[in-house]
């Protein structure tokens, strides 16, 4: 798929098929994040692909999450509600884990470090797209929780980017329109004072 293309046709799918992503294809999507640009060719990430039963590790994050609003809820009710946020976990047959792993050296910039983190994911999701998949960033309070870090043995100077649910899309692509570049870009051809710039 042309690189314009799968830019202008990328959409965050959210409902995906059950059928197990091949492997060939996951390892496709790594590779293409493995090709962010990086200061210092760092390269800060890291991943963790939940698949099958695996799944359950992120899901336990997502009840941890909820249990902590369920105090004054009454137990049947506050099950149901927990075996729905199990169910989050399960509506990709592949997701994976993005992982800021920053360099400690001094020379690096550590917002630097974040900012390739999330050319990584655009990567992915280009690449998941231009595959034939269906790719979603999730990403909300699990991505801090300290039960994401136990869990998933994170170290203490790294951060969860985002979680990237991966299937078969299973839902019609909508069009959606974007605000043209020319209201959000001022061209500056020479030195000029502020009052003289535009936006064109």
């Amino acid at each position: 798929m042309d690189v314009f293309e799968a830019i202008r046709t990328r959409r965050s799918v959210r409902k995906v098929k059950p059928d197990p992503v091949p492997q060939d294809l996951i390892e496709k999507v790594l590779e293409a994040a493995t090709w962010a640009p990086c200061h210092f060719l760092t390269e800060p990430w890291r991943f963790i692909v939940l698949q099958g039963e695996g799944r359950e590790l992120l899901g336990e994050v997502y009840v941890e999450l909820l249990k902590e609003q369920l105090e004054n809820t009454a137990e049947e009710e506050s099950q149901l509600k927990l075996n729905q946020q199990m169910e989050k976990a399960f509506r990709a047959p592949a997701i994976i884990i993005v992982i800021s792993s920053p360099s400690v050296k001094p020379h690096v910039i550590p917002r630097e470090e974040f900012a390739a983190g999330c050319a990584a994911i655009q990567n992915m999701l280009l690449a998941a797209h231009a595959l034939g998949l269906g790719a979603i960033w999730r990403t909300g309070h699990a991505l801090t929780h300290p039960r994401t870090k136990e869990i998933f043995q994170l170290k203490e100077h790294e951060e969860v980017l985002g979680f990237i649910y991966l299937g078969f899309p299973d839902q019609r692509t909508i069009p959606v329109k974007r605000t043209p570049y020319q209201s959000k870009t001022t061209w500056i051809h020479h030195k000029t004072t502020k009052s003289e710039q535009t936006v064109t």
